[in-house]
């Protein structure tokens, strides 16, 4: 049975926060793992896009894009929102074209699948759902597996909500969601007004093994510095991300790092 790699690191959603994106590789080589799977949304934002840009594409992970990497690379700049808008001028031309070239899903070997948000959709959530009145919740098994699909992959790979979170189905599947290396909580107005809070401003990332026939995660959360990245957010037109940064707690009814799902 080929899995592609044995033991390996999962990131997600750093939105270009190139400073914990740092701390979470100077982790993962601590941690003595060379391959990384990376599933999106890597630089949209107020904060250092072009840096991050240069970490990620010099560091040889695979990668896949997310609903902000599209938007980047496929919406016009006149009519791109805040956080892309931020970003686009940050990108060089290469830059630009490798979001292009990425693929919105990835399978490596016979066994892992990566999306961003569901195999079908980069702006669903696949491990949580948003209820009438805007709150986030683990969603049914049931709806789970139909939003996971068909695929016969024994781990599914997800991002999106920037909740770290592992969900294992009735028929066998692990599905696991990293967390958010970089943006620890945003609000959205997609299905509903809703926010997401990770409790923490840490930089979350996941280490994974396989077992036999199982898989071993473990979801790590590496403190860091992120006085230089609140203090771009303050000094930007998203202000509100600075209480995300500094705490994984949003405040006040515009305090939000996104104006759609991220």
């Amino acid at each position: 049975m080929d899995t592609g790699f044995d033991r390996f690191a999962v990131i997600a959603d750093v939105h270009g926060n190139v400073d914990a994106l740092r701390a979470v590789l100077e982790d993962i080589r601590h941690q003595g793992v060379e391959q990384i799977l990376n599933l999106g949304d890597h630089f949209s934002g107020p904060l250092a896009a072009g840096a991050t840009a240069d970490l990620i594409r010099g560091h040889g992970m695979i990668s896949i894009r997310g609903n902000h990497d599209r938007w980047l690379a496929e919406v016009p700049p006149e009519e791109h929102s805040e956080s892309e808008a931020l970003a686009w001028p940050q990108l060089s031309p290469f830059h630009r074209q490798w979001l292009q070239d990425l693929p919105p899903v990835r399978r490596i070997g016979d066994q892992i699948l990566m999306c961003h948000g569901t195999p079908e959709s980069d702006t669903e959530y696949l491990l949580e759902r948003v209820t009438p009145d805007g709150k986030v919740v683990l969603d049914t098994a049931e709806s789970i597996a139909a939003k996971a699909g068909e695929s016969d992959c024994s781990l599914i790979l997800c991002g999106h909500t920037h909740i770290a979170r592992r969900v294992d189905l009735p028929d066998g599947r692990t599905i696991l969601n990293p967390g958010s290396v970089g943006c620890p909580g945003y609000r959205s107005t997609e299905p509903v007004a809703h926010v997401v809070e990770t409790g923490s401003p840490v930089a979350s990332y996941a280490l994974v093994e396989r077992c036999g026939s199982n898989w071993i995660t473990a979801i790590r959360g590496i403190p860091y510095d992120a006085a230089n990245m609140i203090a771009l957010a303050r000094q930007s037109t998203r202000a509100g991300w600075v209480p995300f940064l500094s705490t994984g707690r949003g405040a006040g009814e515009n305090a939000g790092t996104e104006q759609s799902a991220s």
